[in-house]
């Protein structure tokens, strides 16, 4: 039967000295180190069905794996991100000595999918966060924080994780710009828009105070800017709750909605509105241009069914 859960095995010594590498030498947040962590065990309880290490690992056993991979059903990207983590484990042990080849030279990486990224309408957008306006009128602190957190994501295009992680120093509403730590710590500057500067400051004027615990916040929250219900910092999952939430609010389906969904439409509408890729790509964090340009095909995409719908001599010929 076709193994879909991720092993529970010890990693060995290698990898684990990898891992820490990765953390110490290449400053790759925890998440990202999570990520690492569960591929290699897939790699290592393959190896040890058959009585092998990463150290004994053949090219064949590497093709071998990846054929596993596709036979438990794994997506294509899952699988392509597995065989990525496999070789910089085996790249990294050829380059410390601790292996004498890499068998993972003359493998080919599977091809990850070129899907575009979701991005929603400007009109579904503005009617998920007009609801969520409305419902902050009445002033309950969850409604004040979930169109202060919805404005802002929007506006910034930021992560979900850089959204919770934000603390106080990070803003500066006066000068309408926030601070943002973005993958391997790397730190940008963001502008804010008008109408997420007045729902953060109505949050943080009535709402925050008001979500805090009667016997004070723990100091690891303390400095955080969104909190849930219990006064503690707002996790990842809250953020995807409080979005679907909001959208069902509106009376829309909310299976597309996502942080990541108002991220990808952030930058589509600007692009849409004549904004520069390399303004998007700062604004956004990416690392390379070549992230942010697949936001262009998405752009072109809506304004070609645009002129399609519009123009009457678009239609093909009769």
């Amino acid at each position: 039967m076709a193994r879909t859960a991720v092993p529970e095995v010890v990693l060995p010594p290698e990898a684990e000295s990898f891992l820490t590498h990765l953390v110490v030498e290449r400053g790759r947040a925890r998440l990202t180190v999570d990520a690492y962590r569960r591929d290699l065990r897939r790699w290592t309880s393959f190896l040890a069905d058959r009585d092998l290490t990463p150290l004994d690992a053949s090219p064949a056993d590497v093709d071998a794996f990846v054929a596993a991979l596709r036979g438990e059903g794994l997506a294509p990207a899952s699988v392509a991100r597995t065989v990525v983590t496999v070789r910089s484990l085996h790249r990294w042990m050829a380059a410390e000595g601790l292996a004498g080849a890499d068998p993972t030279t003359e493998v080919e990486a599977p091809r990850r999918p070129s899907a575009l990224p979701r991005a929603l309408s400007e009109d579904e957008v503005l009617r998920l966060l007009d609801t969520t306006e409305v419902a902050a009128a009445g002033g309950a602190p969850l409604d004040l924080r979930d169109a202060a957190l919805l404005e802002l994501l929007y506006s910034t295009g930021m992560r979900v994780s850089e959204a919770c992680g934000l603390g106080f120093g990070d803003l500066d509403l006066d000068a309408a710009l926030v601070r943002v730590l973005g993958k391997r710590s790397k730190e940008r500057i963001v502008p804010v828009g008008r109408p997420a500067l007045a729902a953060m400051a109505r949050y943080l004027d009535d709402g925050r105070p008001r979500l805090l615990p009667a016997r004070g916040v723990a100091r690891a929250d303390a400095d955080a800017v969104f909190l849930g219900s219990r006064g503690r910092r707002l996790r990842r999952q809250a953020v995807w709750d409080v979005i679907r939430r909001r959208a069902r609010d509106a009376g829309m389906d909310p299976t597309p909605w996502s942080p990541h969904v108002l991220r990808h439409s952030c930058a589509t509408h600007l692009l849409d509105h004549g904004a520069d890729i390399r303004t998007v790509q700062e604004l956004l964090g990416h690392a390379s241009v070549s992230t942010t340009q697949i936001y262009t095909r998405v752009a072109t995409d809506r304004l070609f069914e645009a002129y399609r719908a519009a123009h009457p001599r678009a239609g093909a010929p009769t």
